[in-house]
């Protein structure tokens, strides 16, 4: 019953979404000055576990968010740190990558569903969770669902879990 829910949520789930897929390619440019800097404080905002690991950027087209932020993503799934539990974290637990091109990553209908997905397959131990969710209520699935809904039952729950 399970393996319904989880397929529900495979088939919902944008796969060119992730900063790694082949429509998200060729990756922006490499980064030189002020956004290598940038770069450089959010790597080390990221490695402190007291602080906010939510980060926004915003600017105008072309400044550089993408090349940031493909930047950060790419260092962040190739970083595992040891635990106190002696196991092992991953450092990138999702991504998104909006396009206008793209119908369904174009809006953030899929966005919630897709971070869930992705969420999942990186920490098996909610995927049972989420799909209980998902059981509970299949309407999260519907992109025309409230985004307050989908990222607390999607995203949020599943984290405070981890």
């Amino acid at each position: 019953m399970i393996e319904d829910f989880w397929e529900k949520l495979s088939h919902v789930s944008v796969k060119g979404a992730e900063y790694d897929s082949r429509e998200c390619q060729p990756h922006p440019r490499r980064l030189e000055g002020p956004w290598l800097d940038l770069t450089n404080c959010i790597h080390g905002l990221l490695d402190d576990r007291e602080k906010n690991r939510l980060i926004w950027l915003h600017g105008a087209a072309g400044a550089g968010k993408s090349a940031v932020a493909f930047n950060i993503a790419e260092r962040m799934k190739g970083l595992l740190r040891p635990t106190e539990y002696d196991t092992i974290e991953k450092r990138l637990a999702g991504s998104f990558v909006f396009s206008h091109k793209h119908t369904k990553r174009s809006t953030t209908g899929y966005f919630f569903a897709t971070l869930a997905y992705q969420l999942a397959c990186t920490y098996h131990s909610i995927r049972e969770d989420t799909a209980g969710s998902i059981m509970e209520n299949p309407a999260l699935l519907d992109p025309d669902k409230s985004l307050r809904d989908q990222m607390e039952v999607l995203f949020l729950q599943p984290l405070w879990k981890l």
